[in-house]
């Protein structure tokens, strides 16, 4: 059965996560993998707080924080375990499932690449715990994400609005095609309406690049119109967002040099942070 991975942490977005999940999984008839990881506490067992104690005392100090460092780990599990609830109950709610929980410690990147092999498509938001007043912050990890997942990664907004509009960030770049062709095959996307934007000259090559994207959407259910328009990416599609509707954003995640510094550059968390829409990332 396909399978999305959808990742909470108790944060303000993780509920926008669970609802993009549901959303995502009904329209594919796919299975919910919930990852929550937990944090690192061992660490703080193996520093030496000790100072100029005698044995004894240090012998006694170093034991107390073995046991407080367990006592926290016994902690973070429970939690987890009720993030995870939560988010179960969320999903179910949507009417999506079936749901399965993962509750993992360490490297979330290298725990994210071990289950690659088994989802389609991979669900996180914007931003993470402990940064709900910290706009101009993504989530520590999500760069990291975006640089090294080989599936699709949706990037929760805030807050769930249903998607009836996209909005395709098109450079005609081998990777941008990719995105089409997927989108095309895709149930998700399947009677929305989308329009095709290129952000930077108009060419007759691009022109007819776009309408060769136009026609394999159409092949796929997805009537699409096409628009050229001038100035830099990150300035022209976040001015598109913001005034014309739509509620994602699909971008391939490499093309030619002003599109892939979105994605791989230092405008990949301004361009995500100023778009108060989700975004879909092809690889």
């Amino acid at each position: 059965m396909t399978r999305i991975l959808a990742l909470v942490d108790g944060s303000a977005y993780s509920a926008s996560v669970c609802h993009h999940s549901a959303w995502i999984a009904k329209k594919l008839g796919a299975a919910v993998d919930l990852l929550h990881l937990l944090p690192d506490h061992g660490a703080a067992g193996t520093k030496d707080f000790s100072g100029a104690l005698t044995l004894g005392a240090r012998s006694q100090l170093l034991q107390e924080l073995a046991t407080l460092d367990a006592q926290r780990a016994k902690l973070a599990a429970a939690q987890g375990h009720a993030i995870l609830d939560d988010a179960q109950a969320l999903i179910e709610a949507d009417g999506a499932g079936p749901v399965t929980q993962k509750l993992r410690q360490g490297d979330l990147v290298e725990t994210i690449r071990s289950l690659e092999p088994d989802i389609r498509a991979l669900v996180i938001g914007k931003r993470g715990q402990g940064s709900a007043g910290a706009f101009e912050h993504l989530g520590s990890n999500l760069e990291r994400i975006l640089r090294s997942a080989t599936v699709p990664v949706f990037v929760a907004s805030r807050a769930f609005q249903p998607i009836d509009k996209v909005l395709i960030a098109f450079d005609a770049s081998a990777s941008a095609m990719r995105a089409v062709d997927r989108m095309a095959a895709s149930p998700v996307f399947a009677g929305l309406e989308a329009v095709l934007v290129h952000a930077g000259t108009d060419t007759p090559a691009l022109r007819a690049a776009l309408e060769a994207a136009r026609a394999k959407l159409a092949g796929g259910g997805i009537e699409a119109s096409v628009q050229v328009v001038a100035g830099e990416p990150e300035v022209a599609l976040e001015r598109k967002v913001a005034a014309e509707g739509f509620g994602l954003l699909v971008m391939g995640a490499y093309g030619h040099s002003r599109i892939r510094s979105l994605i791989i550059g230092s405008t990949t968390t301004a361009m995500i942070r100023a778009c108060k829409i989700p975004v879909l990332l092809y690889r």
